[in-house]
């Protein structure tokens, strides 16, 4: 049964209740249910953590002292389980040098292909730079007609050092006896000194009449000439044909139009290695400097109209009245828009030329003056990080560019959006040598490529910071990373890879799966997303609930199997007996806010009205610019005339609207509430504080003078100070996991005992935190005290979003993304009960969310739209789309493809679009 199951018996850990299961090796399982209901438990704090757990354990003792220690899970047995890796909606890395070419590996493999077949090629003549050899020199002479006599020579590297004398005084000294001089043979003694050159006068070498390979001893000769040519001429040896009086010169050297190259090699091509490091920026691509956006704020504007911000200031403005007086000399197009200017153009703009002073050469000088008070306060006002220039974002020295294949440096690449990287590497056809190099590392690039294509990744680039993905973008980079690595008998474990997808890509990403599968690993998907239900090979369905009503196994089968069950919720959704409803009636709004002319990351200059007080649906697919419109550009923007003023409209050429009606902006995003484990929903909310200001009101409390502090666990006073609040004693052991004890003091409830003899309605502090949320609720609705009922108003929007079931001092750490998500939601809604009108931005809210729980949170978006509230969803979810007031959808594809409106209407306009990818999708969710 080991070889065909993973047979998990008695698991207990967290809500799930000793529930038995067996997983099926090689084969695709989706794990579903609705939030907190047990999913993440079962897959990562039970089957992962046993997979950690044996593999840090088969180590030596000496080697498990570096790694983590790891708890056995809570279970009676796991048997038959694999090698385990995890793929989680994590950030790959927070390092600044980390990108998504460094991530995926495919960058190593680039820098060996470029150093093994690139070509260097010279910036002036563009032509090839090659070192010669004596092989090199030697076959050019033998190819020659038989019989012709030829000149070995060097040039005189000693002449501009030692002087004419001293030069021709030590070639004596050495033996030789003639010069090659105004392209005639000459004696030393009869040459004098002031006539010599280094251009036009050779040191020669050896004279010699071209032969075939036969004559061995004549090749020798001429072997051995060349070779002492190359070191009289410090790697320069020249052949001079005497009858027509021609030179071919020879450099064992690396160079060429006087320029000296570095020969590539692995480390040249490396931003994380001093040898390849960009000398300005020391490989990280950016640098703190003058940021182009705030110079050129607004590149709809010409340069006659003042687009160069930093000279429309009168004492400043010189610099403008020269560059329109010498405009014309160099047909610089004045009255054009500056978003419409040639690459050409903008170098001059930017770089001016001996003439013209550009923006770069005027910040220098301003430099060059900073210690003057008024330069340095003029400066600070156009800092900002920006793109290195002399690297130019790519993070490599700058003659890295200069070795090429097939016309494109690796610089180019690494700028290049996959999906175009990948029909290049397609394309190419190396022969002979090259051929034979790249035929083992040009198939892995390729593959890794087409990877990352499958899993939706097309619009990123290798030069993308790994620390800017979203974690849906981590965790499908990581997949595709884990495919090539053809890894073989694995277990894979993956939270919710459909996160940021498109429903255009998942069908990629199922596709994904199945081959990771095929390869003989067993793949378990912590997921809701219908089409990748339907893919799987069985269905683990946990439930029925969340919290202490979940943790059961509702249903193990195949998709067809699930869809006649009829106690499990997934089932009622899929069948239809159960669906999101959606309104007839769409709201309208005359109040808007606009954003003009946006031209951030991929976006081209875009215009779009949002308006308020609705339900608003930001679409697209995955890279089409969603977040750069909304985080890059909408909320800085907004977030500024809310801090400022409206005064501040007047000095944003890209914003306009209706901003009486906001008093405030908050965004919700995908990151934790809180890993500590003295975090927890109630402090979270602003609940605790209360409950603690009841409890310091009791009699017995006022009596013993008892602060609300006092029933805090954070700090001294009425916690437990042998387990300093934390409930258990952790026992560290060397070799093997920590081991967790419960508090003997407190018997694990955190507080001294004389804290808990203070209590209200009979319940101690301790009893209170141990509560639901939908239990306080009714027990502090049932006193109706002013100070109970501002308890129940900030508890019963965790009710309203569908956590009822989390108890109130539950640690932080153990809540799955969903429930952490609502708990924010929650607290904002809390917030929004003031009189403040509020722009509300979520980004994907429904990460982790079952049907059941998107139909509570649609609840919740339009009870603050009725409170006046304005809500803006990043989100690809179909369910939350139909629902939605208006939709703006951004496209049509994604990176350099997309940064377009595509469409701005309601559901019922947009299914009616065509060659739109949204409304091909959402017109089976919406029943016209």
């Amino acid at each position: 049964m080991a070889q065909k199951y993973i047979h998990i018996k008695g698991a207990r850990a967290n809500n799930l209740k000793n529930i038995e299961v067996k997983i099926p090796h090689k084969k695709m399982t989706v794990i579903t249910g609705l939030s907190g209901s047990g999913k993440s438990t079962l897959a990562f704090d039970t089957l992962y953590a046993e997979g950690q757990r044996r593999y840090v354990e088969s180590l030596s003792s000496y080697a498990r002292q570096f790694l983590g220690r790891f708890d056995k899970p809570e279970t009676d047995f796991i048997k038959g389980i694999s090698p385990a890796i995890a793929i989680e909606q994590k950030t790959i890395s927070s390092n600044p040098r980390s990108t998504v070419g460094t991530v995926t590996e495919i960058y190593d493999y680039l820098k060996i292909f470029y150093a093994r077949i690139g070509k260097t090629f010279s910036p002036i003549s563009g032509l090839e730079v090659k070192k010669n050899n004596v092989a090199d020199v030697v076959n050019h002479v033998v190819e020659m007609d038989a019989g012709t006599k030829l000149l070995i020579v060097c040039p005189l590297v000693q002449l501009s050092k030692l002087g004419a004398q001293k030069t021709l005084s030590a070639l004596k000294d050495q033996g030789f006896s003639r010069i090659l001089f105004n392209d005639q043979v000459v004696n030393l003694d009869d040459i004098t000194t002031e006539e010599i050159t280094q251009e036009n006068t050779f040191l020669i070498i050896d004279r010699i009449a071209s032969s075939k390979m036969e004559d061995e001893g004549n090749i020798a000769r001429i072997g051995d000439s060349v070779q002492l040519a190359f070191v009289e001429g410090n790697g320069t040896c020249g052949v001079f044909e005497m009858r027509i009086g021609s030179m071919h010169l020879f450099s064992s050297t690396f160079e060429l139009d006087g320029m000296t190259f570095v020969e590539p090699t692995e480390h040249f091509f490396t931003f994380n290695n001093p040898v390849g490091a960009c000398k300005v920026c020391e490989g990280f691509g950016s640098v703190l400097g003058f940021d182009n956006n705030l110079i050129i704020p607004d590149p709809r504007l010409t340069f006659f109209e003042g687009a160069v911000a930093c000279w429309k200031t009168p004492s400043h403005s010189i610099y403008k009245t020269q560059f329109m007086a010498l405009a014309d000399k160099y047909d610089f197009p004045i009255h054009r828009p500056i978003n419409q200017l040639s690459e050409q153009e903008l170098a001059l703009l930017w770089d001016g030329n001996d003439e013209v002073t550009g923006i770069n050469a005027f910040f220098e000088w301003l430099n060059s003056q900073s210690y003057l008070v008024q330069h340095r306060v003029f400066m600070s006002r156009f800092r900002g990080k920006t793109d290195c220039h002399a690297c130019k974002g790519t993070r490599l020295r700058k003659d890295a560019g200069y070795v090429k294949i097939e016309g494109k440096s690796i610089m180019d690449i690494v700028k290049m959006p996959l999906d175009e990287c990948l029909v290049w590497f397609n394309a190419m056809q190396l022969e002979g040598t090259d051929a034979q190099i790249s035929k083992r590392i040009l198939p892995e690039i390729q593959s890794r490529f087409q990877f990352l294509n499958e899993v939706g990744l097309g619009y990123l680039t290798l030069n993308r910071q790994s620390g800017s993905l979203s974690g849906g973008e981590s965790q499908r980079i990581n997949l595709a990373t884990s495919l090539g690595s053809s890894l073989v008998g694995s277990m894979y474990i993956l939270d919710e890879p459909s996160i940021g997808l498109h429903p255009r890509d998942t069908a990629k990403l199922v596709k994904v799966l199945h081959a990771l599968r095929d390869l003989g690993n067993t793949v378990i998907v912590v997921e809701h997303e219908e089409d990748i239900m339907k893919a799987a090979d069985e269905i683990l369905d946990i439930g029925p609930l969340a919290g202490k009503n979940g943790g059961h196994v509702v249903f193990h089968g195949t998709h067809q199997e699930l869809i006649g069950k009829k106690d499990s919720l997934t089932a009622q959704y899929l069948t239809g007996k159960k669906e999101i409803p959606y309104p007839k009636v769409r709201r309208t709004s005359k109040e808007f806010i606009e954003l003009i002319g946006i031209s951030k990351n991929n976006l081209k200059d875009v215009t779009v009205k949002f308006p308020l007080h609705q339900l608003l649906c930001i679409t697209g697919v995955s890279g089409s610019g969603k977040s750069s419109l909304i985080g890059g550009a909408l909320l800085p923007l907004v977030k500024n005339v809310i801090d400022h003023g409206w005064n501040t409209i007047k000095e944003i050429n890209n914003l306009s609207g209706s901003f009486e009606f906001l008093t405030a902006i908050e965004f919700i995003d995908q990151n934790p509430i809180g890993k500590s484990s003295r975090s927890n929903p109630a402090s979270y909310t602003g609940t605790y504080d209360l409950i603690r200001d009841i409890f310091a009101a009791q009699p017995l409390a006022k009596a013993r003078q008892y602060k609300p502090g006092f029933f805090s666990f954070n700090v001294e006073g009425g916690r437990c100070e042998m387990c300093e609040g934390e409930g258990v004693v952790t026992i560290g052991m060397q070799f093997m996991a920590d081991v967790h004890l419960e508090c003997e003091a407190c018997k694990g409830t955190r507080f001294k005992e004389e804290t808990l003899e203070v209590t209200y309605h009979s319940k101690s502090i301790y009893d209170v935190l141990k509560m639901d949320v939908s239990t306080a609720i009714s027990f502090f609705k049932a006193s109706n005290k002013p100070a109970d009922i501002r308890i129940v108003a900030k508890l019963q929007p965790l009710e309203d979003v569908g956590l009822g079931y989390l108890e109130l001092g539950q640690s932080s750490s153990t809540l799955s993304g969903g429930e952490a998500q609502r708990v924010k939601l929650a607290s904002f809604i809390i917030k929004s009960s003031s009189n403040k009108k509020t722009l509300f931005i979520f980004d994907e809210p429904t990460t982790g969310l079952h049907f059941s729980d998107i139909e509570l949170l649609l609840v919740a978006f339009n009870r603050l739209i009725d409170q006046g509230h304005s809500v803006i969803v990043i989100e690809h979810n179909l369910d939350v789309i139909k629902n939605a007031d208006w939709i703006i959808d951004i496209g049509p594809e994604g990176g350099i493809h997309g940064g377009e409106i595509a469409f701005q209407g309601t559901p019922e306009m947009l299914v009616k679009e065509k060659n739109n990818h949204t409304a091909t999708y959402l017109k089976a969710k919406l029943k016209a």
